[in-house]
């Protein structure tokens, strides 16, 4: 399975989320592989019956990409809308679905 690192709290504990399952896994931040950073992707899985995880660097650099060129996009747009002298009302929610984003 794939998880995500979201943060590190108190320097300690690294709070990992996984989509697939929905959970959070949170184990000692010095457990992690060496280059984890937030937003670092992982491949999980059991050895020996304890949980194991390495660092992904593929999905971690795709992800990265996707993330970018999502924001470049938005802001190309946000541009447009400027120019365009478009306002929204305030009131109004504004919803982005990302369908992009899937497991590779």
């Amino acid at each position: 399975m794939k998880g995500i690192l979201d943060r590190i709290e108190d320097d300690l504990y690294a709070v990992i989320l996984v989509e697939e399952e929905r959970l959070e896994l949170i184990l000692p931040a010095n457990r992690l592989p060496a280059g984890s950073k937030v937003n670092s992707w992982f491949t999980i899985y059991a050895e020996n019956g304890q949980l194991a995880v390495t660092l992904d660097d593929e999905t971690s650099f795709i992800r990265e990409k996707q993330t970018e060129e999502l924001m470049a996009r938005l802001r190309k747009r946000k541009k447009v809308a400027a120019l365009s002298g478009s306002r929204r009302n305030p009131d109004s929610l504004m919803r982005i679905w990302i369908s992009s984003l899937s497991d590779s």
